[in-house]
């Protein structure tokens, strides 16, 4: 069994660099299929999610090369197979982003149900939604998601989401660009991650626009030509780091940000009373009194992220007074409560609503992460709390950050990655 081993305590001085956002790498590279011809894809972050997609492409027959650390050559267009490999798509979300991409492709697609973190349910019925409205059959049958589009190509139509789905905004985009006609979705998500692969998508000759707004417009084109794309900085990791700072203290520059892109987090931090600096490519976290409670509620671009809950509850454990922390976004994302609760934690949960009450402090403890999320909130309590935290199913985690313990550990956090005999395995969680 791998884990982390984390002696806490311990403030934080340094830099940090980000890298590429998951969010939008696990899109992009899965849009590679639609591209005529090789495209060079930068600032790739290097995470089990980017190596499980590249390599789902390399099942279908692309060629894929390795320029250098982050950067990708992604050639798709030999590839003639339309069915993805079990195995590999159920171990990752994002895998549904191959739905669209084929669909756009090849007018069908047979894709299996995807995998990733459970936070209880997560149905795609508004991709579908949108791929029945651009004239797809869609059935499951076998394991798998089969979709063909009934006149051999998407349609353009307006589509409106039910709910603000990321995911959703983000395929039908990818069904969309090569469609006959027009497409416009509205109710859309505004992440940065769907601007960027818009970005990436007019760069390699699409024609959308809106994209940030809640009405996106695609003007389905004949072809997309290769080029070279550089993917924005991971909006989520940055948040981790200045979660971080506030959690254990000291002062950091998180480098190669969008500080736009943090503003719903810097925004709680401050209220926290975390100094956020904000530079043109950095901000410069700074904590070094008490921690004052506040509330949250995670709610779709621009407010505050759900990829970002377990981290801010992870440091309202440490603000005096009571928070309340509201999930808007997913039903069931309070897992790792448990876990803190190990650690000294007071947590109460009923429903979508934690109150935290917070504590002088937190002692360390063996806890699992039990999805990608919580196990970086568990790094970040780790590294406040007094004593010596162990985190087990560290996979989880590596799904997200790329070298995550050597960047803590530049920065003077006491981390380090421990394997330990069979014997001594414990239980695993997730």
């Amino acid at each position: 069994m791998t884990k982390y081993v984390i002696h806490g305590g311990k403030p934080l001085f340094g830099e940090i660099d980000i890298s590429g956002a998951k969010n939008a790498a696990v899109a992009i590279i899965p849009a590679a299929l639609l591209v005529d011809g090789s495209c060079r894809i930068e600032n790739i972050p290097q995470i089990s999610d980017v190596t499980l997609i590249l390599n789902i492409l390399q099942e279908l027959g692309a060629d894929v090369r390795t320029v250098n650390r982050t950067t990708v050559d992604v050639d798709c267009s030999h590839i003639r197979n339309a069915r993805v490999p079990e195995e590999l798509a159920r171990k990752i979300r994002a895998s549904y982003y191959l739905i669209g991409a084929l669909l756009g492709r090849f007018g069908s697609a047979q894709v299996p149900p995807p995998g990733g973190c459970d936070f209880g349910g997560r149905p795609i019925d508004q991709h579908i939604k949108g791929f029945l409205a651009m004239g797809a059959e869609v059935d499951v049958r076998g394991g798998f998601i089969h979709a063909r589009a009934e006149k051999g190509r998407m349609q353009g139509t307006h589509v409106y989401l039910d709910i603000v789905s990321v995911g959703a905004t983000m395929n039908i985009m990818l069904a969309a660009v090569l469609a006959e006609g027009m497409t416009v979705i509205e109710n859309a998500a505004k992440e940065p991650h769907i601007v960027d692969l818009a970005n990436f998508l007019n760069s390699m000759g699409a024609d959308i626009m809106g994209a940030g707004t809640d009405v996106i417009k695609i003007r389905g084109v004949e072809r997309l030509s290769g080029g070279t794309y550089s993917i924005i900085p991971d909006q989520i990791e940055a948040g981790t780091y200045m979660a971080a700072v506030a959690a254990a203290g000291g002062e950091v520059l998180v480098k190669n940000v969008i500080p736009k892109h943090l503003e719903c987090i810097t925004a709680k931090l401050l209220e926290m009373g975390v100094t956020v600096e904000e530079r043109d490519d950095a901000v410069l976290v700074r904590r070094d009194g008490k921690l004052t409670r506040t509330n949250v509620k995670t709610l779709p671009y621009p407010g505050f992220p759900t990829d970002m809950q377990p981290q801010i509850a992870a440091v309202l454990c440490l603000a005096e007074g009571t928070s309340v922390l509201t999930e808007g976004v997913w039903d069931n994302r309070y897992r790792y409560v448990d876990e803190f609760r190990r650690m000294g934690a007071q947590i109460q949960v009923d429903g979508k609503i934690a109150v935290i009450e917070g504590v002088d402090h937190l002692t360390g403890a063996r806890i699992q992460a039990c999805d990608l999320r919580a196990g970086a909130a568990m790094v970040i309590a780790g590294l406040a709390a007094q004593g010596v935290t162990e985190i087990g199913c560290i996979h989880h985690i590596e799904r997200g950050y790329e070298d995550i313990v050597r960047k803590l550990s530049g920065v003077g956090a006491d981390i380090r990655v421990v394997v330990t005999p069979d014997e001594e395995k414990q239980s695993q969680v997730g």
